[in-house]
C-alpha cells in the first residue's frame, strides 16, 4: 500500500473531524436545532454554521497564494467567506448538507494547492508565520472542539452522544 502524503493525512483527519460534526448533529432531534444551553451560547445551528464558515475561510485563505489572515478582522473574514444569511439552512438536513458539500470543496481547494504549496508559509492571526498544513491542523482542532460541544449539547438534551454510542458498540 502506497505511503500517504502529510497532506492526504491532514485531509483524512479532516474528513474524520468533519463526519464527527455531522454524527453528532445528527444525535440532535430534528426540531431541536435552535437549541442554546443558555442566553448568549450559541444554538446548535449556529454552532455548525459558524463551523461551515470558519473552514471555508481557511480554505479560501490557505488556498490563496497571497493568502495572510492578519488581511482582515475575523469579522471581515466571515463577512467575505461565509455562508449568506439568506443562504443558510434552517433545518438539520440542510445542515448536514452544507456540512458535507463545503467540505468535499474544501478539500479539492486543499489538494489543488498540492502537499508542496501546503508546506510555504503564510501569516496566522496572531501575526507569527506557520505553513498552511500546520493551519489545516489548526482548523481541523476548531472543528473537533466544536464536535465537543455538540457532544455536550446532545448530552444536556437527555440523549447519547455519536462517539459514545460508536465506542460502546451501539
Amino acid at each position: 500500500m502506497p505511503t500517504a502524503s502529510l497532506l492526504d493525512e491532514a485531509l483524512e483527519a479532516w474528513t474524520d473531524a468533519r463526519r464527527g460534526v455531522i454524527a453528532e448533529l445528527r444525535s440532535i432531534p430534528p426540531g431541536q436545532i435552535d437549541y442554546r444551553p443558555e442566553p448568549g451560547a450559541r444554538s446548535v445551528a449556529e454552532l455548525v454554521q459558524h463551523v461551515v464558515d470558519t473552514a471555508l475561510m481557511w480554505c479560501v485563505e490557505l488556498s490563496n497564494p497571497d493568502g495572510d489572515f492578519t488581511r482582515m478582522s475575523f469579522g471581515e473574514f466571515m463577512e467575505a467567506y461565509g455562508t449568506p444569511a439568506s443562504k443558510r439552512p434552517v433545518d438539520r438536513s440542510g445542515l448536514v448538507r452544507l456540512l458535507r458539500s463545503t467540505h468535499a470543496a474544501g478539500a479539492r481547494r486543499l489538494r489543488h494547492v498540492g502537499e508542496v504549496g501546503m508546506l510555504q508559509t503564510i501569516r496566522r492571526f496572531d501575526g507569527e508565520s506557520g505553513t498552511r498544513l500546520a493551519w489545516l491542523q489548526h482548523g481541523i482542532a476548531h472543528e473537533e472542539y466544536h464536535r465537543g460541544q455538540l457532544a455536550l449539547y446532545v448530552r444536556l438534551l437527555g440523549r447519547t452522544p455519536a462517539l459514545t454510542r460508536l465506542i460502546e458498540g451501539s
